[in-house]
């Protein structure tokens, strides 16, 4: 037979299109040739396949040989489709039974002596397979992580050979799923941070709900060390979060960690990163940061200092919970349903407004460093909190007495968990993806809280878009309570939490 067809996958976002690998084999001048929208290493495939074949003991057919990857418009890149590309050779040429090939999906890069290595995004590959039905083969040094999804049938090779004499008789051992190790609880204690009880207690808001935070106070005031202990007061990932967050990892050429499995990411980057190191882009488009932190904490230090077209850029995701880059012959769509924390100084030197400090800068650079935050990018903050620097006395005291039991993460998380718990219960979400028709349903205010809320508008001229998070906030103040309705007390300490401007 000289047409052999296999089945492999490309990558598109956080989807894996099924792509089939088509090998024809007739007379004529010998050619080699690749079609169906191949990109520069897919092209290159047919050295290594070439090369791989011969050094495998292989004869190479000295004809007409066209490999077709199909569907045509979908773009291929990477060196995944040379396994698929090889054993579709040995098929045409009637080496390996035709009907043994249409019960499994194939892919890894060959290197030219025959041996497999391992491609970005084997997790992805085998979602999709697992759906099908069919097993999948791929390179020892990814069956693990392939492996981690529920009812997928893997196995892993170390060589082209492994592969044809197992589709002549099955021979290699499946990959058995790994033990997944529960997620641990991290080791920053909110305890360890001496005073700043309003900010401790808007990142418990926070934490409950789910909403933004941004932390304004000077140097030495704790607002990297409270963002660092927001992990502990959070529940661990589910099964199908954590497999989510594993895929992005995988497509991003992540190695698979076991040990961190449940645990949501936390990503700090810095504050030099690009646009497209924050979002994601590239070509092909790869997942970025906010990608990266997916059901988790992406945390922002030195806000300012961040270019201002990267922070605008993170405007429509932090609103969606989606990212999506197009380009010109391809658009991808990556998750991005994460927790902003942002810290800043109130000022270049970081001493504006500070008892005992004298602050160094005039006005206009007051005025120009703050302004480097647009209003649309603060307006989608929930939180906003001045901290001020704690007492020399109260510092020594807490240090003398370093552990509060009262203010321990663990049992701060349990307070964290049962709020959440109303919430899905009551909408199946948290409070701050609530849309607007969902808010007039679950956010009644009485009389009282009504004309507290009139009022602030009035004061503050707050936007529609502010009106919403400050609902959000108070459902969540009043989950953290266990209280039914929204009251003014739930009003008031929301509006605490916005009337903060930089």
């Amino acid at each position: 037979m000289t047409l052999a067809i296999l089945t492999s996958r490309a990558n598109v976002g956080i989807y894996a299109p099924k792509v089939s690998v088509e090998v024809h084999i007739t007379h004529g001048k010998p050619i080699f040739s690749i079609v169906g929208l191949p990109e520069t290493a897919v092209k290159e495939s047919r050295d290594r396949v070439r090369s791989a074949l011969i050094n495998s003991g292989f004869d190479f057919p000295m004809q007409r040989i066209t490999v077709n990857l199909a569907p045509a418009d979908l773009p291929k890149e990477g060196g995944r489709f040379d396994l698929a590309i090889a054993l579709g050779i040995l098929a045409a040429c009637g080496l390996i039974p035709q009907h043994n090939l249409q019960y499994y999906e194939f892919s890894g890069e060959l290197a030219l002596s025959g041996e497999l290595k391992a491609f970005n995004g084997a997790l992805l590959f085998s979602m999709a397979t697992a759906q099908t039905g069919r097993a999948l083969i791929v390179p020892i040094d990814n069956a693990v992580e392939a492996a981690v999804v529920e009812n997928s049938q893997v196995y892993g090779a170390t060589h082209l050979l492994e592969v044809y004499q197992h589709l002549l008789e099955p021979c290699l051992k499946k990959t058995d799923r790994p033990s997944l190790i529960e997620a641990t609880q991290p080791k920053q204690d909110l305890a360890d941070v001496y005073g700043q009880p309003q900010a401790k207690r808007a990142l418990i808001i926070a934490a409950a709900g789910g909403h933004h935070l941004l932390f304004i106070g000077p140097p030495g005031t704790g607002k990297t060390l409270l963002a660092n202990r927001l992990l502990g007061l959070l529940p661990p990932l589910t099964d199908s979060e954590a497999l989510e967050n594993a895929a992005i990892r995988s497509l991003a050429g992540l190695p698979f960690q076991n040990h961190i499995w449940q645990q949501r990411p936390f990503r700090s980057p810095h504050h030099t990163a690009s646009s497209v190191a924050l979002v994601g882009g590239g070509s092909p488009p790869k997942p970025g940061e906010i990608s990266l932190a997916h059901h988790g904490v992406l945390f922002l230090d030195e806000l300012p200092e961040f270019n201002r077209s990267v922070l605008e850029a993170l405007r429509e995701p932090l609103e969606a919970g989606i990212i999506t880059i197009a380009r010109a012959a391809q658009r991808a769509e990556f998750p991005a349903q994460v927790q902003l924390i942002a810290a800043m100084n109130p000022c270049p030197c970081g001493y504006h407004d500070t008892f005992g400090k004298t602050c160094r800068c005039s006005l206009e650079q007051i005025k120009r460093y703050q302004q480097r935050l647009s209003g649309p990018f603060l307006d989608r903050i929930d939180l906003h909190v001045s901290l001020k620097p704690v007492s020399h006395q109260l510092l020594l005291q807490a240090h003398q007495n370093r552990f509060s039991s009262e203010q321990s993460s663990r049992l701060l998380k349990t307070q964290v968990i049962n709020a959440q718990n109303r919430q899905l219960k009551r909408q199946q979400k948290l409070n701050n993806r609530l849309s607007p028709a969902e808010l007039k349903c679950h956010c009644h205010l009485d009389s009282t809280s009504q004309a507290l809320l009139e009022q602030a508008l009035s004061t503050w001229q707050l936007s529609a878009r502010a009106v919403h998070r400050l609902l959000r906030v108070a459902r969540t103040i009043a989950d953290l309570m266990d209280a039914p309705q929204i009251d003014s007390q739930h009003v008031s300490e929301a509006l605490s939490y916005r009337c903060i401007t930089v």
